[in-house]
């Protein structure tokens, strides 16, 4: 996110042959989804996270934030995008708990006829060890088919909860996130250098679930793809 997405896409090209471009920022493909036309690469999406929560209790900023999916749904078919990533979006506070679990409930009823309409996949990632956020335990799993959205695994975020070994065995993730933590905080480490079995994780993942290594540098991709080598077929 320190350059341009057309320097970023350049710089990893020779790398993978997917790429995830979180759409904020410098990466906003609202702005500058031209850049993907000038790679041979597949790509997963993140949706934006600034600016964007799906439980809002204010339901202008609710469909707000719905319309701003929408919108790039349309753009993920445009460069082929495979997969859209959405966070399930956050409360401040008990007392609002309640009206912002309402809310969520509201909007993935949205994503589920939005992604009638397009050909990417949207997929709900589970989030990390903060008390405000939607999603930290597996049985929310059940809403994701009910609706049939689908499961983005973040493995960092379930092992900084202590569920990680439950998430990969009920969760059926169709796109994941590579990241390694010491189970307590979300470091977004380089895989390998904290105390995530990535053998376990690689053989437990779904043969077609697209993966994208997302620690705090390049030096720490670089290294997370060197370890995470050692475990594919």
């Amino acid at each position: 996110m320190d350059r341009p997405l057309d320097e970023a896409l350049d710089l990893i090209a020779d790398r993978t042959g997917l790429a995830e471009i979180l759409s904020d920022g410098p990466h906003s493909l609202f702005r500058f989804e031209e850049a993907c036309f000038s790679f041979e690469l597949r790509y997963t999406v993140h949706a934006p996270v600034a600016d964007i929560n799906i439980a809002s209790g204010n339901e202008h900023l609710r469909r707000a934030a719905i319309r701003v999916l929408a919108d790039l749904t349309e753009i993920c078919d445009r460069i082929g995008a495979e997969r859209l990533v959405v966070h399930p979006g956050h409360t401040w506070g008990e007392e609002m708990r309640g009206s912002a679990q309402a809310a969520l409930d509201r909007s993935l009823a949205d994503l589920a006829a939005i992604q009638q309409e397009v050909n990417v996949r949207l997929t709900v990632e589970n989030m990390g060890a903060w008390e405000i956020c939607f999603f930290r335990e597996p049985a929310f799993l059940d809403r994701l088919a009910d609706l049939d959205l689908g499961f983005a695994l973040d493995v960092g975020h379930a092992h900084a909860n202590g569920n990680l070994e439950p998430f990969l065995e009920q969760g059926e993730a169709i796109h994941v996130h590579l990241h390694d933590n010491h189970g307590s905080r979300d470091d977004h480490l380089a895989c390998g250098d904290g105390s995530i079995d990535f053998r376990r994780v690689m053989a437990a993942l779904p043969p077609d679930a697209t993966m994208a290594v997302e620690p705090n540098s390049f030096e720490q991709y670089e290294r997370s793809l060197e370890h995470l080598r050692r475990f594919l077929p």
